[in-house]
């Protein structure tokens, strides 16, 4: 498989968890992180069903991820639905996460190349990020459903 056929693939999986997040009225984003080739965790947005602004399909991929490998997560890849916020980005940065990968991106929140990038060369470490794979998925999946709010 090619790198940006890999890519698809998990953001295919990443796209299954933000559909669970718009079935259950969460903003839908999904995300799932993968080392060496092995999913080690996936998660979608409970921001509402928690009453935690904290719980972010990024951070909840993270969190369990470091729960399960003790740690950093220099040998991770997190594929998310949208381009993460500042508080998604921090996380990634303070993982010591290897790369980013995401679909859609957020021109008024993104914080990994759109509003603003603090995965690049802000902090001591710099994650490699890839944006827009799946795009059009992602940005379809946030459009029905900012739609339905409507």
């Amino acid at each position: 498989m090619n790198n940006h056929a890999e890519m698809e693939s998990y953001m295919r999986l990443a796209l299954e968890e933000a559909q669970l997040a718009f079935d259950a009225g969460e903003v839908p984003v999904g995300a799932v992180l993968v080392r060496n080739g092995e999913i080690v965790s996936r998660a979608h947005n409970h921001v509402e069903r928690a009453h935690d602004a904290t719980q972010h399909a990024e951070m909840l991929c993270l969190r369990e991820g470091m729960a399960k490998l003790g740690g950093r997560l220099a040998d991770c890849t997190l594929y998310v639905t949208l381009e993460p916020c500042a508080m998604c980005a921090g996380a990634c940065v303070n993982a010591k996460l290897g790369r980013l990968v995401y679909g859609a991106f957020d021109e008024v929140a993104g914080c990994c190349g759109s509003k603003m990038d603090l995965t690049d060369k802000c902090f001591l470490h710099s994650v490699e990020t890839w944006g827009g794979i799946l795009e059009e998925e992602c940005k379809s999946l946030l459009s029905r459903f900012f739609q339905a709010l409507r």
